[in-house]
C-alpha cells in the first residue's frame, strides 16, 4: 500500500550522497544501508552514472531485504537529483514501489499477501500526479496478472470473461466480445487458421472509450495468443518455456485502455485483443496452406510458428473497416529475432510514420520504457511477397531481419492507415514475470 503524506511510520528511507554523516553507510550507488539506532535506512546517490537506476536499485534492495512500513523521505531524493526532476522522481519512486510490492500471482498454499505500507513524505504538491500514478500502475499491475496467469487457466474464454467482466466497473468503457460465429462472418480466415487445432474457442474483445470525439480515432490492436506450441511447425521443449506471455500484447493494449478510460483522459480509443492459442490437432493449418485475410489479401502458411501476425491483420482490418480507425498503434511478443537485436532492454520499434515515431520517443524518454526504432525497407516487402508461391503474401520468408519482414507484412493490413509495430518479444516479461511493458507510454501519448 502506498500512501502520500499520511501515516507516520517509525523506519524512514532518506537519501545521502555519501557516507560522511556516518561512516557505516555503504558508500556505494544504490547501496542501501539500515541503520537501527537511527531507524533510518539510508540509499546513496552518486552524481555519476543513472540516478535513476540507483534509486530504482536502492528500493529493490530496501524492499526484498526490510519487511518494515517506511516513511520514503522524497525531497531528500529531489534535493540530489535536482529541483527540475522532482516529477520524474515521483514517479519513480511510486512505480517502482507499485512494482515491487505487488502481491504477484501464486497458487502456492501457503502464500500470504504483503501488508508493508509506504508512506511518501514530501512537502511539495504531488495529489494530481498521485492520482495519475496510482491509475497507471493499477492496471500495469492489472496486466502483469493477466501475463502470469498459467496457460491451463487462462484460456481465450477465460481472458474474455475476466477482462470483460472487470472493464464493466468502469465508467465510459463499452466492451463487446466476438467469438468464432462473428469471426467467421467477418471472413477472418487468418486468425481462424491459427485457432484451427485450438479446444477453446477464439474470442476477440473489443474495447471502446472516447473521452473526447474530436481526437483522432486511435486503435489499439494487441496479439493474444493464450499459448503457443509453434503448431505443426512444434517449438523445441525448450522454447515452449514462457509461450503463456504471448498474449502480452492484448493484455497490454486492454489494459491501457481501462487506465485512460479511469482517468476520464481525452482519448479516443477502440482496443482490439485477439484471444486465441496456437497448437497442434487433427483440424490445426498445415504447413504450405493459404489462408484468406479479412482484407482478401491471401496468405501463405510458410510456417505454423508465425502466426501472431496471421491473428494481428485480421485485428487491424476489423478495426479499421468496422471501427473506423484513422491509426494504428499494435502490440505484440512478434519475433525472435528481435530478441537477437535488443534483448530485454528496450522496445522494437517500427512505422514509416516520422511524426508518430517522434511522439512516441519523447514520451517514451519521459516513462524511461526504452524503445529503439528498426526499419521497414521495401526490400523487406519484397521478400514477403516473393516468398509466396500460391499467395499475396507470405507469413514467414528465410533469412535474418525476422522482425523486419514481420513489420513489413502487418504493414500491408494498415491501409494507408498512420501504423506503428511495437515487437515487445524481450520486454514483455522478464525471469518469468510479466512486465506491463508500454502502457505508461501509451497513457502519456493517448491522455
Amino acid at each position: 500500500m502506498i500512501t502520500l503524506n499520511k501515516t507516520n511510520h517509525e523506519i524512514k528511507f532518506i537519501a545521502v550522497a555519501d557516507n560522511k554523516g556516518n561512516e557505516f553507510i555503504k558508500d556505494s550507488a544504490g547501496a542501501v544501508t539500515l541503520i537501527s539506532e537511527d531507524k533510518t535506512i539510508y540509499l546513496v546517490i552518486k552524481q555519476k552514472g543513472c540516478r535513476v537506476k540507483q534509486i530504482k536499485a536502492g528500493l529493490k534492495a530496501a524492499l526484498a531485504n526490510y519487511k518494515y512500513n517506511l516513511n520514503i523521505e522524497l525531497d531528500s531524493i529531489i534535493n540530489l537529483m535536482g529541483e527540475e526532476h522532482s516529477e520524474l522522481v515521483f514517479n519513480t519512486v511510486y512505480e517502482t514501489i507499485a512494482f515491487l510490492s505487488h502481491d504477484v500471482v501464486t497458487y502456492k498454499k501457503d502464500s500470504k499477501s504483503s501488508k508493508v505500507e509506504f508512506n511518501i513524505v514530501t512537502k511539495k504538491d504531488f495529489n494530481e500526479l498521485e492520482k495519475s500514478a496510482l491509475i497507471k500502475t493499477e492496471m500495469i499491475n492489472y496486466a502483469r496478472d493477466l501475463q502470469d496467469t498459467p496457460p491451463n487457466i487462462g484460456t481465450s474464454e477465460y481472458y474474455a470473461e475476466k477482462i470483460s467482466k472487470d472493464a464493466a466497473t468502469i465508467d465510459g468503457l463499452k466492451v463487446t466480445v466476438l467469438g468464432k460465429k462473428e469471426a467467421e462472418q467477418f471472413g477472418m480466415g487468418l486468425f481462424l487458421g491459427v485457432n484451427a487445432g485450438s479446444a477453446h474457442e477464439p474470442k476477440i474483445v473489443v474495447m471502446e472509450y472516447c473521452g473526447d470525439a474530436t481526437q483522432p480515432k486511435t486503435g489499439l490492436v494487441g496479439k493474444g495468443i493464450c499459448f503457443d506450441s509453434g503448431g505443426y511447425n512444434l517449438k523445441p521443449s525448450a522454447s515452449m518455456q514462457g509461450m503463456k506471455f504471448d498474449m502480452s500484447g492484448a493484455a497490454i493494449m486492454l489494459s491501457a485502455t481501462m487506465a485512460l478510460a479511469k482517468a476520464k483522459a481525452k482519448a479516443n480509443i477502440v482496443a482490439v485483443g485477439m484471444f486465441t492459442d496456437n497448437k497442434i490437432g487433427t483440424t490445426a493449418t498445415l504447413p504450405e496452406s493459404v489462408l484468406t485475410s479479412m482484407n482478401g489479401l491471401t496468405v501463405e502458411i510458410n510456417n505454423t510458428d508465425a502466426e501472431g501476425r496471421l491473428v494481428l491483420a485480421d485485428g487491424m482490418t476489423y478495426a479499421i473497416r468496422e471501427k473506423g480507425v484513422e491509426r494504428i498503434i499494435e502490440a505484440s511478443t512478434l519475433t525472435g529475432a528481435l530478441l537477437v537485436v535488443l534483448g530485454n532492454s528496450a522496445i522494437g520499434a517500427f512505422t514509416h510514420q516520422d511524426e508518430l515515431w517522434h511522439t512516441f520517443e519523447a514520451a517514451s524518454l519521459k516513462t524511461r520504457e526504452r524503445m529503439w526504432r528498426l526499419p521497414i525497407y521495401e526490400e523487406h516487402l519484397e521478400r514477403v511477397k516473393a516468398g509466396a508461391i500460391l499467395g499475396d503474401l507470405s507469413n514467414a520468408v528465410k533469412g535474418y531481419e525476422g522482425s523486419s519482414t514481420a513489420a513489413a507484412f502487418l504493414n500491408e493490413f494498415a491501409e494507408e492507415k498512420q501504423f506503428i509495430h511495437f515487437d515487445i518479444a524481450g520486454t514483455a516479461d522478464i525471469d518469468g514475470r510479466g512486465q506491463g511493458i508500454l502502457i505508461k507510454t501509451l497513457f502519456e501519448v493517448l491522455k
